[in-house]
């Protein structure tokens, strides 16, 4: 790219990863001859990053869209990049960017995990210009190379912790600081990280019990389904999907299941190794396969080896989770209960989910293995958040792609917005005025089922 041109570009950074990941990207891009700034929203903003370039937001959520749109304008940015893109500041920034004709993209952890970062021109999810048409898929995946699948940039779960832990209690501790900051934390972080306490401390029995239980299943010879668990907090889940809590989905699943599957089938589902054991997933789950009738049919699994339950599985579901990826990469039929970029026609079952249970389709593995290929090369970087080497990494290639217009390579992924209506049909909110009327929804659904 000609020096001219790239100084024209003015990147402002929102909130990012809990590490230094944004700051390192900023800094490959001033190197590459743009310009960047940063917007601190909360004390772990700037712990992170609060040199020069940044500048501190402190007023309320309603009147971020106005400030920062004149924020734009003064300083005639070009570019808007944020790390999750519907939590509220982010999907409000997002419309003031299309509004003013600044382009915006999001990044976030890979599709093709462990090693990779999603890094997506307009949004993701309902959002995503990635095609749905396995036609269009097919032709942009032709002749691309074969996917680097090598895990150069491993972590630590410790490593990541200790970013978490010091972003969100440093949120908690220095809040006077920014006093009107909306938190966006299902549950308040001491409770939330003590809780977690008692879990790690018994993760190798649960983990051994797990074992026995999923082999113990297998070995039945019995048909079963897996639906893994999202965790309640993740925010793909309260902006991205249909449901005020988890509990909702496997309500609708578990009835589905009642009236419509095999009667020597089971259905089964999976924590997630990350859940801090606030949900009383057990009593919730129970309470709902009562009420239908089929207690002694549904079980849940707390542990164990999640691809191994799904390659002996007749099926898989999901909400909106990137284990539907797992679960087609083992040949496992799938069902995606929301909005999911891989729920394409020829991967997962485009069937009811009444139909599914005896009718789900296998996963068109060469059509699987376009559309990993075309996400590599349009919308994923190699690279972490949580190490040096793997961070250098992937702010470098990052920085190369937004400087150089190449995310999603829009002559490559051209389509318009094809989710939107269907989140829409779903009652998702997409718009940032219906987040804020929606705030709040799922932590009294959370209160209800704690009880």
């Amino acid at each position: 790219m000609p020096k001219s041109e790239a100084v024209s570009k003015v990147f402002l950074f929102l909130q990012g990863p809990p590490s230094i990941f944004a700051r390192t990207v900023a800094d490959e891009l001033e190197l590459l001859g743009c310009r960047a700034l940063r917007v601190n929203l909360c004390p772990g903003d700037w712990l992170a990053w609060h040199d020069r370039r940044a500048t501190a937001y402190r007023g309320s959520l309603r009147k971020w869209p106005e400030w920062l749109e004149q924020f734009l304008i003064d300083n005639k940015v070009t570019d808007l990049v944020y790390y999750a893109d519907r939590v509220p500041y982010h999907s409000a920034a997002a419309e003031v960017g299309r509004k003013l004709g600044v382009t915006c993209t999001t990044y976030e952890f890979g599709y093709l995990r462990p090693d990779w970062i999603t890094l997506e021109r307009n949004g993701m999810s309902a959002h995503s210009l990635f095609p749905q048409d396995p036609a269009h898929i097919r032709a942009a995946a032709s002749g691309l190379p074969d996917i680097d699948r090598r895990s150069l940039y491993p972590f630590s779960f410790e490593a990541e912790a200790v970013c978490e832990v010091t972003y969100n209690m440093s949120n908690v501790v220095f809040s006077p600081f920014f006093p009107k900051y909306v938190r966006d934390k299902l549950y308040h972080p001491l409770i939330d990280y003590l809780s977690n306490i008692p879990r790690l401390a018994l993760s190798r029995r649960r983990n051994r019990n797990a074992a026995h239980l999923i082999d113990d299943l297998i070995g039945v010879g019995c048909p079963y389904f897996v639906f893994p668990l999202q965790l309640q907090s993740d925010y793909q889940l309260r902006y991205n999907s249909q449901f005020d809590h988890i509990a909702d989905a496997a309500e609708e699943v578990i009835r589905s299941f009642a009236k419509s599957a095999p009667v020597a089938a089971r259905l089964v589902f999976k924590v997630h190794p990350l859940d801090n054991g606030m949900e009383p997933w057990r009593r919730i789950l129970r309470t709902i396969a009562k009420r239908y009738g089929v207690k002694k049919r549904v079980y849940l699994i707390d542990g164990g080896n999640l691809d191994h339950l799904l390659r002996h599985a007749a099926g898989a579901l999901t909400i909106n989770s990137t284990t539907g990826l797992h679960s087609l990469r083992v040949g496992c039929p799938t069902k995606v209960l929301g909005i999911a970029l891989y729920d394409i026609e020829g991967l997962t079952c485009q069937k009811s989910l009444d139909a599914f249970w005896r009718d789900g389709s296998e996963p068109d593995q060469e059509l699987l293995g376009d559309l990993e290929r075309l996400l590599a090369e349009t919308i994923q970087v190699k690279g972490c958040f949580y190490t040096d080497k793997g961070r250098r990494a992937g702010a470098y290639a990052m920085a190369r792609r937004l400087s150089e217009d190449q995310v999603n390579l829009a002559d490559v992924l051209c389509e318009t917005a094809p989710r939107i209506p269907k989140a829409r049909g779903l009652g998702i909110a997409t718009t940032f005025e219906e987040q804020l009327r929606s705030r709040g929804q799922t932590e009294r659904w959370t209160h209800v089922w704690r009880g």
